[in-house]
């Protein structure tokens, strides 16, 4: 009997501890999409550690930014007039000697038109400049200034210069208004300047996008920092971003490493396709900027822009992407930009949200948004989860810097966990 219950005894043992090894509590093996989200959310944890909504911010307005300036959107529209005996003149080739547009005419883009290398466009206030709305693709009107050209458009308050289409139904004689309103996108090409100051692009000579690879005028980028394109003033330009190409149009205005001496201010782009504003580069100082209503993104940086854009005002609808996009590096060129005292609005109720994607690098301060949140992007190795270089890793390091900067949140997301 005693042997029995010791052979009973083992054997319940035994029994326990096999049960004991297959305890349903011990820790289960986490999913591949447990061990992202768990990456995500340390990366979220770090940048809440640094960056927050800071409710003292001013931001900016279209008052504060341009004052006296009689805005595009405004229904009371009391601009400078056309000269009642101005003429069309169709402009129909490339621009090789210094030539002067005088408010005299009316100027009309019959193709696209290049300040070309070693000549200079003087445009006198007050004169408006149309973009041929019937051309499309590669055809379209557009305005550019090549590497080693100038543009002098000085305008006023009292007489901007106004870059429109041909659909945009201005008389002589009458308010330099619009006869059409914020969906009238994409009805010409827009102003593109090109110049020779460093990019941080993938290939060597980088080609301007909007311009086909067979125009060596749409090169950009170079080694002089204080390179000079000109000086823009008081241009408001609307209605553009015509598509070259299926899903690719024009933005509003595009710099393309445009140098630091340069001058462009009092700047309004008004209801584009594409990006309002967008730089590739390049170190000129923007001053006074309003981008409303434009297809895309209003404000974009690439490509290690190392200027600074002060004194701006963005309005996005329900056609926009976002308020402010910007990427950082693309080749060796590791530089850092600026943006301070601005605001993001909502005509119509759309988040005004920022997005800081790939190895952005800068400093934002004194920025406003309405109703809208700051993204930031965050990369991973796909094996090991861990963190590399992009938006939401240089705010951890410092390197891109939110000061006074009101948002609903400071979110960070993932497109995706690469293989480095």
């Amino acid at each position: 009997m005693k042997k029995l219950l010791t052979l009973l005894f083992v054997l319940g043992t035994m029994g326990m501890m096999v049960s004991c090894d297959d305890d349903p509590t011990e820790e289960i093996e986490k999913t591949v999409e447990e061990l992202q989200q768990e990456a995500i959310d340390a990366a979220q944890v770090a940048v809440d550690g640094v960056a927050s909504s800071d409710n003292t911010a001013t931001g900016a307005s279209d008052e504060t930014v341009f004052e006296d300036w009689t805005l595009a959107f405004n229904a009371d529209q009391i601009g400078s007039r056309v000269k009642a005996d101005a003429t069309e003149v169709d402009v129909t080739s490339n621009i090789e000697d210094d030539t002067e547009w005088t408010k005299d005419n009316i100027y009309v883009l019959k193709t696209r038109v290049t300040v070309i290398d070693g000549a200079t466009l003087t445009i006198e206030a007050g004169t408006v400049v149309k973009g041929d709305a019937s051309l499309t693709g590669v055809n379209a009107a557009v305005l550019m200034i090549a590497k080693g050209g100038k543009l002098m458009a000085e305008g006023t308050a009292a007489e901007p210069i106004i870059m429109t289409s041909t659909d945009d139904d201005i008389q002589p004689g009458e308010l330099v208004g619009t006869t059409l309103d914020q969906d009238g996108k994409g009805k010409w090409g827009g102003l593109v300047i090109l110049g020779n100051a460093p990019v941080s692009a993938k290939t060597e000579d980088p080609q301007i996008e909007g311009v086909d690879a067979e125009d060596s005028n749409g090169q950009y980028g170079g080694d002089v920092s204080d390179d000079n394109s000109g000086s823009i003033k008081y241009v408001s330009i609307r209605h553009g971003g015509a598509e070259i190409a299926e899903g690719s149009e024009i933005n509003g205005l595009t710099l393309g490493g445009v140098g630091s001496g340069t001058t462009i201010e009092n700047i309004e782009v008004y209801a584009n396709s594409d990006d309002g504003v967008e730089f590739f580069g390049g170190s000129v100082n923007v001053t006074n900027l309003l981008v409303y209503a434009v297809g895309d993104d209003a404000i974009d940086i690439d490509q290690s822009y190392t200027g600074e854009v002060k004194n701006f005002a963005v309005y996005v609808d329900e056609n926009s992407d976002e308020g402010l996009e910007v990427d950082g590096r693309e080749g060796s060129l590791d530089a850092s930009f600026k943006l301070t005292n601005g605001a993001i609005y909502s005509i119509d109720g759309t988040d005004t949200n920022a997005d800081f994607k790939s190895k952005a690098k800068g400093t934002v301060t004194n920025v406003t948004f309405e109703s809208g949140k700051v993204k930031l992007s965050a990369t991973f190795d796909a094996e090991t989860y861990e963190e590399s270089e992009d938006a939401a890793s240089n705010v951890v390091d410092g390197t891109l810097i939110f000061s006074k900067v009101m948002a609903s949140e400071f979110e960070v997301y993932t497109d995706s966990f690469d293989e480095e």
